[in-house]
């Protein structure tokens, strides 16, 4: 397998959506040409064309299945060494690609997340990259592209129960995750290294305007609404209190931090570590901004919600823009951070979308 380090030497990974993205590939091209292709090379965003070595490879009549190792570079990911399956079967025409979860990929049993309730817990991303392989081979060999695809990762339900997803209602197995199909490895003090040489970078150049964004959405959307140079972006990822905690001591005029409505929930609770496993949305805090602003029904199944993106769709409902609370107590909890920093800053609440659904 290919593989890419970091400017710090670390090696980058592979997503399980990657990995089910070469498998399918390989199957499909066995199944309509008799041959398994190893290793397998995939199109993932950003121009990466990663090459896969296949583990296991079966072809039986109208089924072919191949399997590929997650290699998740240095990030300690609980996923790091499954065995990534797919298994595609012929489906009926004008079908195109259908989606199953074999055993060890959970399914989806409560509202609030991505897909809908009853879907084989395998995210967007990864669908629109297997699709788009399924296309290539049919292509390539004559196939129609009517398949039915189904992803297994053996043990992944053991695997599971170490991630959040039985709480979020993902039953039966681990979730086929990926936007960039490449896993940048956890590092903090690499990270927050590389948070504090973009505020000095930025300093240096007399920038009036910083922004730090927890992901490449609101990254994305914060440049556009405020017309930022590439130079005034810190790649925050979780760690807002070390954006903010630097820039006290190292003060821009401006700072907006911007993400979506879950981290900015947990910062609005007065979490400063945005990661999952070290800090979670406070859904009692949600209901009582809800209640607060004159809405004590919803606000009783915003405390009941399955996610924190569900919250926001019960509040929409009710005609409450809940990303805008959310934003403004977020706010206070950066402003607080700041003390008496020269610095203005303000808060961008977007959904997965990119849209703005909260300022302050």
């Amino acid at each position: 397998m290919t593989t890419e380090r970091t400017g710090t030497g670390l090696r980058y990974g592979w997503t399980t959506g990657a990995c089910a993205t070469a498998a399918t590939t390989a199957a499909y091209t066995a199944l309509l040409t008799g041959e398994f292709p190893d290793p397998v090379e995939v199109r993932l965003p950003r121009d990466r064309c990663p090459a896969f070595a296949l583990a296991t490879e079966r072809l039986d009549g109208d089924a072919a299945s191949a399997g590929v190792v997650k290699d998740a570079g240095d990030d300690p990911d609980v996923t790091h060494g499954a065995l990534i399956v797919a298994t595609v079967r012929r489906g009926p025409a004008g079908s195109g690609v259908t989606f199953r979860a074999g055993d060890g990929v959970g399914t989806v049993t409560r509202p609030g997340l991505p897909l809908d309730v009853g879907e084989p817990a395998i995210n967007p991303v990864p669908r629109r990259l297997i699709r788009e392989a399924v296309e290539r081979v049919a292509s390539a060999h004559g196939g129609a592209g009517d398949v039915d695809v189904e992803i297994s990762i053996p043990d992944g339900e053991e695997m599971a129960r170490s991630t959040w997803n039985p709480r979020l209602g993902i039953v039966g197995g681990l979730s086929v995750l990926g936007t960039t199909g490449v896993v940048v490895p956890y590092s903090c003090s690499a990270w927050i290294d590389s948070i504090r040489r973009g505020v000095d970078v930025a300093r240096a150049l007399e920038l009036p305007h910083v922004a730090g964004a927890v992901g490449s959405t609101s990254e994305r959307t914060v440049q556009q609404l405020y017309a930022l140079p590439a130079s005034a972006l810190l790649d925050m990822g979780d760690f807002a209190g070390a954006v903010l905690k630097y820039v006290r001591s190292h003060p821009v005029p401006r700072l907006t931090v911007a993400g979506g409505f879950a981290k900015m929930a947990k910062l609005a609770a007065g979490h400063l570590d945005l990661h999952s496993g070290r800090s979670q949305v406070d859904f009692t805090l949600l209901a009582r901004l809800t209640a607060e602003a004159g809405h004590a029904e919803p606000a009783e199944r915003v405390a009941e919600a399955n996610t924190a993106v569900h919250a926001l769709e019960l509040a929409a409902d009710a005609g409450l823009e809940l990303g805008t609370l959310v934003a403004a107590q977020a706010r206070r909890t950066a402003a607080g951070v700041l003390g008496d920093a020269p610095v203005a800053v303000d808060v961008v609440v977007v959904d997965r979308a990119g849209t703005v659904v909260g300022r302050s």
